[in-house]
């Protein structure tokens, strides 16, 4: 994959991201020795936000409605250079999840965690914590949390602490309980040339299983207008503040109410495959591309 650069707030980037050695070891998926602590290289990274989490990005406004804390592909430091490695033929994005039991979300509040973004804002595919994907134009990838709605609804949300899986339409393709202590591990197959998803889903140290057929994904944009930038991390939506005017209540991009609580989320197994030789399921195994 290469390296990453951020989106984050105005600390350092250490302030948002911690590699955390053996404190806490990363998905057991792939390990040569599946459950065994501390057999592989890898590390597992912390990304947190807090009250200080607001980016400003070039020529325009801070975003103060968000806390937010990603990371973003890159090679030699060129994000867009990742679009001619990851986003054509087809090719298959890993990750895997888990709570930050020391740094818990809020779960009244709508989370995005992962997400590919061309230039229109729109997202290829993503996975959501919350009841409903509520913003195409926003970074929805994955979600965890309650949805933004304005007015604001029952909060916590009753499927909150649901991961789901969307397609560029935002239809719902997978669900599966967030369950804390456990690492959630997906891979998503994106046909860039044929606009079709497939996803794989497992827990621990557990093979990788499909959970989807192969989907039609029409609606994501042809060629390089359909290619974008793979984030994963933390971006904490608002609530709407009653106070602000009613246009305002809307832009969750730049007004609402944020506690400023220090949250996270822990990630490992990050990477992008081809599907040429197959598609990687953890234990040393492969099987034929769906």
């Amino acid at each position: 994959m290469g390296l990453f650069r951020g989106v984050k707030g105005s600390a350092n980037a250490s302030h948002y991201t911690t590699l955390l050695g053996h404190t806490l070891p990363p998905t057991p998926l792939w390990s040569p020795f599946p459950f065994t602590q501390f057999t592989t290289p890898e590390q597992s990274i912390a990304i947190t936000i807090d009250n200080s989490s607001v980016f400003v990005p070039g020529g325009g406004p801070p975003q103060y409605g968000f806390r937010r804390t990603e990371l973003i592909s890159q090679v030699d430091g060129n994000h867009t250079a990742t679009y001619l490695e990851d986003d054509v033929g087809t090719s298959v994005f890993h990750f895997s999840i888990r709570e930050d039991e020391a740094r818990r979300l809020n779960y009244s509040h709508e989370y995005q965690i992962v997400w590919i973004e061309p230039s229109d804002g729109s997202h290829v595919f993503g996975i959501q914590l919350a009841l409903e994907p509520i913003h195409q134009e926003e970074e929805l990838t994955s979600v965890v949390g309650s949805p933004f709605t304005d007015p604001t609804g029952p909060l916590p949300d009753a499927n909150a602490h649901s991961l789901k899986v969307l397609d560029h339409a935002l239809n719902v393709l997978f669900s599966a309980p967030f369950t804390p202590s456990t690492w959630h591990n997906f891979a998503v197959q994106v046909d860039w040339n044929s606009r079709t998803l497939a996803a794989l889903y497992s827990k621990d140290g557990a093979e990788l299983k499909a959970v989807t057929k192969v989907v039609p994904n029409l609606s994501t944009p042809v060629g390089a207008a359909g290619q974008g930038d793979f984030h994963f991390g933390v971006l904490k939506l608002p609530l709407v503040n009653p106070a602000d005017s009613a246009a305002n209540q809307g832009d969750v991009v730049h007004y609402g109410i944020q506690e400023g609580t220090t949250e996270g989320l822990i990630y490992s197994g990050v990477f992008v495959e081809r599907t040429t030789g197959g598609i990687l399921v953890g234990n040393g195994r492969k099987i034929k591309a769906l």
